[in-house]
């Protein structure tokens, strides 16, 4: 690094005295950069900062070169508008929310002053696809079709929600409470960060015993030296092909989850606690029903006194008249 370069770098080091942080002036968009990916290394899981990472890359085409404060609101939306153009609505999207996430960082630090630009620009309207969640009968092929420990994976996400990746596959037998029928998914690993616990039912709890009855070591889902798996993605790939199975992915199972308790008549509010969603505007989109679940609740409104329209009559002559 330079001379010039190093006058220009906001240094966060706290002082001795206060341990406050040092205010610098006006950093350059590549620097600010640079500190807020130190700061999410530390902070944030290793997916969240390649995602942060990919995003910033993509904002530095517009961005490079510029001092936080030249940033505005016009030269973002420019921005987004290329991207819509490029054919990259969503991810144009992400794109803000990371420019946006910097600039209240660098806000804290006291790097940049005033209004968020960022926040002043609409994101890009998403369209909403339908979301495939797993049907009984679907489930009952896909459960075949999987081998253990696949199998029992598939039932935490089915029965509890836990999104398979960051919370299934580090879950440990210390947050397993068979005797009260108890799974806690620790902040560490909630997309959320914060600790939640869920209730386990009778097949689910039977299963977790069987599976920490068969690992070494402290993950309830581990290999036979002890080490956690990864990844399931192969090995469930392999089991929906054999269930003749489309469009369903590991994250299906926890839209299954919601689905079916929004479904059971369950409110948002308690999927959303049961779930670990942070918001409730993020439920919303689970809690869609099924054509033949609403043909079901429109059917039980019938009155229960019997059809109230008797045998076809030729209707009366409006005018009164029997010619």
């Amino acid at each position: 690094m330079t001379t010039a370069t190093k006058s220009r770098a906001p240094s966060v080091a706290p002082t001795r005295k206060t341990g406050r942080r040092r205010n610098p002036a006006d950093p350059h968009f590549e620097q600010a950069t640079a500190e807020f990916l130190q700061w999410a290394q530390a902070n944030k899981r290793p997916k969240t900062v390649r995602s942060y990472r990919q995003c910033l890359a993509r904002l530095a085409q517009s961005f490079a070169g510029k001092r936080l404060n030249e940033i505005d609101p016009f030269a973002i939306e420019k921005h987004k508008q290329a991207r819509i153009t490029a054919g990259a609505p969503v991810a144009a999207n992400r794109e803000l929310a990371t420019l946006k996430a910097l600039f209240n960082r660098c806000r804290e630090w006291g790097f940049f002053h005033g209004e968020n630009p960022a926040a002043r620009v609409k994101p890009v309207r998403e369209p909403k696809g339908r979301l495939r969640y797993i049907e009984p009968e679907e489930e009952g092929r896909l459960l075949a079709a999987a081998r253990e420990p696949l199998r029992t994976i598939i039932l935490t996400g089915l029965y509890a929600g836990l999104r398979v990746q960051a919370e299934a596959l580090t879950l440990q037998k210390a947050d397993v409470d068979l005797r009260h029928g108890l799974l806690t998914v620790q902040a560490a690993y909630a997309k959320s960060g914060e600790t939640r616990t869920v209730p386990l039912n009778a097949v689910l709890r039977e299963a977790l015993g069987r599976a920490m009855s068969r690992s070494q070591g402290a993950f309830v889902f581990a290999r036979p030296d002890g080490r956690p798996y990864h990844s399931i993605r192969t090995a469930f790939r392999t089991a929906c092909r054999r269930a003749s199975l489309a469009g369903v992915s590991p994250h299906t199972l926890r839209h299954t989850f919601a689905s079916r308790l929004a479904m059971a008549g369950y409110d948002l509010r308690t999927i959303q606690e049961l779930g670990g969603w942070k918001e409730l505007k993020m439920v919303e989109r689970y809690a869609h029903l099924n054509p033949r679940h609403k043909a079901e609740a429109v059917e039980r409104i019938c009155s229960p006194a019997g059809p109230l329209i008797g045998p076809e009559r030729a209707m009366p002559d409006p005018s009164g008249s029997d010619g």
